[in-house]
């Protein structure tokens, strides 16, 4: 068999796969763990084989190790240790591995690689499923490796004497802390704010081969992709750029310089920050209403700015960098009674918290947060008929002229679109946005039960970006180094973050609830392991 061919992990799905594991449970549990007979054809197949998931290494299409994953009780320990559930912690969602194998002749060359990648894509699949506690029944010639990776023994043997099996199981943060080793390098649980984690819906569509942007296909993906958006935020119109959120904005602030108007840009935060700089770049005729990082806009400062004469009103909705959300209604209310225009960076707040575009003049929005794509798709929504600005505008920031051209005047990436258009479909955001406030609330709660200092007090805070304070002898640069060893992207590599010493948890991208509260433990570990060492400064 081919020992220098790139290893491949994934889910079996083909016959030919199938067939491979037949025969390498064979191998395995038959000639070289005689736990069952011999049989003339060489092929065992499971008594669970329908109901397995199978997680398979391959090399050029060979199978060279696999691991089985079932979640549907009976249990084969059912059936072997009498009232199973005595042993086990309660409330959790089990799942039985079985059948881990690797092929003889590539255990001594790279064993330790392939048991490394079925355990990554383990883990992947079991946060998909909401798997939080794994039983197995373990191989005697193999106890001190399924003690490497976290397993604990109960019960007695199973089994016979020639092929004698002990029970174990792992919780999820028993495997979160001590499958290290095993999976350096592997996908750890991204709390980041961006880029963040996807289904695997959305990163096979992004692996369809391109399509031209002038085919019909994309057309119709593309236009299918803005209805998506508008029914989400209801606003009647969205341009979709190729670029980040960044050029979303400078789009915004091209035609903010079309009004010819004095106006007011709100800073609470970093984000609020880069608005008035690139107010400051487009030559915008504004003034700042600059307020504390993390507290909350007063409205009558807002109101006396339009008193004075401002004619429209630029606004982070969701500022990142605290996690304040600011009052998006009271807002629009207030530029509704002065008569003025506003305008919203709403990129962090998309997918997180309902947001009603309607009576905003332009919002800006990113795929690669909280819509749960990839980033690289940025759009602008507005109310209004927008024309293009040929005397005024580049090219590529011209509204207008992406209006006019129905919406692609220039070359698309289709993966990019046809990523978001699968992410944005068949989504109960109402569901959605329920799970993200229960899922923060709980970690607040849990989080200021166990000391933590968290950002935002007297401010509305948005349930996806919650924002710790650390204490000065814990150096956050190496508190977020020490989580992601730990299996947990947390975000903290941010200048504005690291000069306030900062970390944040973010809820922008897949999670399950399961998945996300052991990270509890291991924050709790951390701090404990760095307050013991002298502060470190950078």
């Amino acid at each position: 068999m081919n020992l220098r061919g790139r290893l491949e992990f994934r889910i079996a799905t083909e016959n030919a796969e199938f067939e491979q594991i037949h025969r390498l449970n064979y191998r395995t549990f038959v000639e070289e763990i005689p736990q069952h007979s011999p049989r003339e054809e060489r092929r065992l197949v499971d008594k669970f084989h329908s109901e397995n998931t199978y997680l398979v290494a391959l090399v050029d299409g060979a199978l060279v190790g696999m691991l089985a994953c079932r979640d549907r009780r009976p249990f084969s320990l059912d059936q072997k240790v009498p009232d199973l559930d005595r042993y086990l912690p309660p409330g959790r969602k089990i799942c039985e591995l079985r059948l881990l194998a690797i092929d003889a002749s590539q255990r001594r060359a790279r064993g330790g690689k392939i048991l490394q990648g079925l355990l990554g894509l383990l883990r992947r699949h079991g946060r998909e499923r909401g798997y939080n506690l794994a039983i197995i029944s373990g191989t005697t010639r193999q106890l001190r490796l399924y003690r490497h990776i976290g397993f604990e023994a109960f019960g007695p043997l199973v089994g016979s004497a020639e092929a004698a099996f002990q029970p174990m199981a792992i919780t999820l943060e028993a495997f979160q802390e001590t499958s290290q080793s095993f999976l350096r390098g592997s996908e750890p649980v991204n709390l980041l704010p961006g880029p963040v984690s996807l289904s695997r819906e959305v990163t096979d569509a992004f692996a369809r081969p391109p399509e031209s942007h002038r085919s019909e296909d994309f057309r119709e993906v593309f236009e299918e992709t803005r209805k998506r958006l508008c029914a989400l935020t209801r606003a009647p119109e969205v341009g979709l750029l190729m670029g980040s959120g960044t050029l979303a904005n400078d789009v915004v602030a091209g035609q903010i310089s079309l009004l010819s108007a004095p106006g007011l840009v709100l800073t609470n935060g970093e984000f609020g920050g880069r608005l008035a700089d690139q107010a400051r770049r487009f030559g915008l005729d504004h003034q700042v209403l600059d307020v504390p990082w993390g507290q909350p806009f007063d409205l009558e400062e807002v109101r006396k700015g339009l008193a004075a004469g401002a004619k429209w009103v630029w606004a982070v909705h969701c500022e990142t960098s605290t996690g304040v959300l600011n009052d998006l209604e009271a807002l629009k209310e207030l530029c509704r009674e002065c008569g003025a225009r506003l305008c919203l960076d709403a990129i962090s707040s998309l997918g997180t918290v309902p947001v009603d575009l309607g009576g905003v003049f332009l919002a800006s929005g990113s795929s690669g947060k909280a819509l749960r794509s990839f980033a690289g798709v940025s759009m602008v929504f507005h109310h209004h008929d927008v024309r293009p600005a040929p005397e005024r505008l580049a090219r590529y920031l011209d509204l207008g002229y992406y209006h006019r051209q129905d919406g692609v005047p220039f070359t698309f990436l289709s993966n990019l679109v046809t990523a978001l258009h699968t992410a944005l479909g068949n989504v109960d955001w109402d569901r959605r946005f329920e799970e993200i406030a229960d899922c923060s609330e709980e970690l607040r709660r849990r989080l200021r039960e166990h000391g933590f200092e968290l950002l935002g007090a007297g401010a509305r805070i948005s349930p996806a970006v919650i924002t710790i304070a650390l204490p000065p002898e814990i150096n956050s640069a190496r508190f977020g180094d020490s989580m992601k060893a730990s299996g947990w992207l947390l975000s903290s590599a941010s200048e504005y973050l690291r000069r306030r010493n900062w970390v944040q948890i973010c809820l922008m991208g897949e999670f399950r609830r399961e998945q996300v509260l052991p990270v509890l433990d291991t924050l709790d570990r951390v701090r404990s392991r760095l307050a013991s060492r002298a502060p470190v400064t950078f």
